[in-house]
């Protein structure tokens, strides 16, 4: 009877092994203008990289970003579309794929470009509308109408007239989940909100204010897995700075360029993540770059610069790494498809795997752990 009870065991344990191998990659898009048709969602497997499409959400208007509820039952989207924009609700069904509409709410300003979830609240980071609002969850999932809305009015020094407003380009949760980051672009500033999680109309209450350097546009920020640094990039130069996070407070630590010193063009510095080991941290800059810049990260949080390659397309608006730490994906705006890379998990450089999604307008990648 042992023998059998192990047998069977060692079966189910390889059948969820086997499961494991499959995550669902979900894709933003913008629908117009391009040949998208909302929301993908692709089979990945981590064991070679290979994709299969498993579900498209259609009809819905330029979904450029994405949250995955931490219960992993609803998905969130933003609807960028100028003075109508809106945020859309959905029932999310992990085995298919499948996004069901629940319900869609004003933004509360143009043209949303960010969004985050908790168990609680979806806050949103309207760009154009140099605002960002907060939204309550019902228990089916669907949102309330906003219960806080927060207006930038700053402006800042770019002299190609990005800064002549308020630019909210982000909302990010601290690692202790006690504090919101928000980087506005227009006014070369990052806020630290105090969170709420229950405080309804006072969910956010501002607790400080970076400065950043002037002209520089902050865009995104990632936390350190540990928990104990930040990395924030700055749009108009590709510049990225380290902090130290402690309680609410960062502290700088470090400024450091993204591009190699004869480069000469627009940088357009788009988005930034750091590896699951905490090893190392990876950039994307667009304009004339079209770049992917490697550095390793020290025991001190500062950086180390390891090396710039091309992207392999136009526009590496968002890119992701896979579960397995095996696959970076690069998804690029302007030439329609995302490009897989193999990483070195030991030295985090990166090669191309010669696979593609081809996929309209890509702009956000999540996976579904």
């Amino acid at each position: 009877m042992k023998k059998y009870i192990g047998i069977f065991l060692m079966s189910l344990l390889s059948t969820v092994a086997v499961a494991q191998k499959k995550y669902n990659l979900i894709v933003g898009t913008y629908t117009a203008p391009g040949k998208s048709e909302g929301i993908y969602t692709y089979d990945f497997d981590i064991a070679n990289g290979n994709t299969s499409l498993k579900n498209i959400a259609k009809g819905i208007p330029n979904p450029s970003y994405l949250a995955i509820s931490p219960d992993k039952k609803h998905a969130y989207a933003v609807n960028e579309t100028g003075d109508k924009s809106t945020v859309t609700a959905f029932k999310y069904e992990a085995k298919t794929g499948a996004l069901t509409f629940l319900n869609k709410v004003e933004s509360h300003g143009a043209d949303p470009c960010f969004i985050t979830v908790d168990d609680k609240n979806v806050l949103v980071a309207n760009y154009s509308g140099g605002s960002l609002a907060v939204f309550s969850r019902s228990a089916d999932g669907s949102l309330s109408e906003a219960i806080q809305v927060i207006k930038h009015t700053g402006k800042s020094i770019d002299p190609k007239g990005r800064q002549n407003s308020a630019h909210v380009h982000m909302v990010k949760f601290t690692p202790d989940h006690k504090y919101l980051v928000v980087n506005d672009l227009g006014e070369d500033q990052t806020y630290i909100y105090s969170y709420d999680l229950a405080g309804k109309e006072k969910t956010l209450t501002e607790k400080s204010v970076i400065r950043t350097n002037a002209g520089t546009g902050p865009r995104h920020i990632v936390f350190s897995p540990n928990g104990k640094f930040a990395y924030l990039v700055h749009e108009f130069n590709g510049s990225i700075t380290a902090f130290r996070y402690k309680k609410g407070e960062l502290t700088k630590l470090q400024e450091i360029s993204t591009t190699l010193k004869d480069f000469k063009g627009a940088v357009d510095a788009a988005d930034i993540h750091v590896s699951a080991d905490g090893k190392f941290l990876y950039e994307t800059n667009r304009g004339d770059a079209n770049s992917i810049s490697t550095f390793a990260i020290l025991p001190t949080g500062k950086l180390k610069f390891i090396g710039t390659q091309s992207t392999l397309g136009k526009g590496p608006r968002n890119f992701t790494i896979d579960p397995s730490g095996k696959f970076l994906l690069v998804g690029h705006q302007y030439t329609n498809n995302v490009v897989i890379f193999n990483r070195d998990v030991k030295t985090g450089k990166l090669t191309d795997s010669g696979k593609r999604i081809d996929v309209g307008a890509p702009v956000c990648l999540i996976f579904d752990k």
